[in-house]
């Protein structure tokens, strides 16, 4: 019943087994609190004292079931070292799933030891004082944040479909590599019929592995949030003081050459090698 971390992450298997837990923590709050499946996909789990979410396969629901599928074909990429991205996106057009309205990029980054799940934070420790305790204070916070964030964004339209991309690090994946449940994407690029906006969300570090996951949205669903908290007569403090931030779309554009896929109109020239699954 709980999602329990351990006392200490002096191996590459108990860190890879913690990023595991924790993407699919991560995953199942987002998809819960945007309202994607229904409250029987889920099971109820503890991190701490945090109450999380978690998906299930449930018979009545193929979405859930297809979904934790995806998942296990992530977490092949990511035992292998091979899995740089996740891109899981929503989508309202069945025909055009190229078109999202929605996209949660998580990143990954190995050490010289291990994985690493990038959040691509600015004072880096080094892995050596990366204690259990750091990691599990910044898994907690980033969950916090997910709650807050998604409770803050206005509804996805109803019927919405998902997608998911994989892009890996071309340099060691074989180049006919699928994970299960994946099949070479015919198209890398996505694009936004609104204009987006991006929001970091947090990382966590582990001496072996980072992960790190950014949110992009359209900048209507956020306008029309902070439209209605003003008018309950508060700010919309509530955002920033939980360490969510909004870029600066120009310096957004210069990490958009790392990763092409996260444009809102690009093809993806660089990365030869990208999965999807819909």
């Amino acid at each position: 019943s709980a999602v329990v971390f351990p006392k200490k992450i002096a191996t590459e298997q108990q860190s890879l087994m913690l990023v595991k837990r924790l993407l699919a923590v991560a995953v199942s709050c987002i998809t819960y609190l945007r309202g994607i499946f229904p409250e029987s996909a889920y099971g109820t789990r503890y991190m701490d004292d945090v109450c999380v979410k978690i998906l299930r396969e449930d018979k009545n629901c193929p979405g859930s079931t297809q979904l934790v599928k995806w998942m296990l074909g992530c977490y092949d990429a990511l035992q292998k070292k091979y899995l740089r991205q996740i891109v899981l996106a929503v989508y309202t057009q069945q025909e055009d799933p190229q078109t999202v309205t929605e996209c949660y990029h998580f990143k990954f980054k190995y050490t010289h030891n291990g994985p690493l799940l990038d959040f691509s934070s600015k004072d880096k420790k080094s892995d050596s004082t990366i204690t259990c305790a750091d990691t599990k204070k910044a898994s907690i916070l980033l969950i916090r944040k997910i709650y807050v964030l998604m409770q803050n964004l206005s509804p996805l339209p109803n019927n919405v479909c998902l997608t998911m991309k994989l892009l890996y690090y071309d340099e060691v994946t074989p180049p006919d590599y699928q994970p299960p449940g994946f099949k070479e994407a015919k198209y890398g690029g996505m694009m936004f019929n609104e204009e987006p906006m991006y929001l970091n969300v947090g990382e966590v570090p582990t001496p072996f592995h980072m992960l790190k996951l950014k949110i992009t949205t359209e900048k209507q669903r956020m306008e029309d949030v902070d439209k209605t908290i003003l008018k309950q007569g508060e700010t919309a403090e509530p955002l920033q003081v939980c360490g969510v931030s909004r870029d600066d779309p120009e310096e957004e554009s210069q990490d958009m050459d790392e990763d092409p896929v996260l444009d809102n109109e690009v093809e993806d020239k660089n990365h030869v090698n990208i999965s999807e699954a819909q």
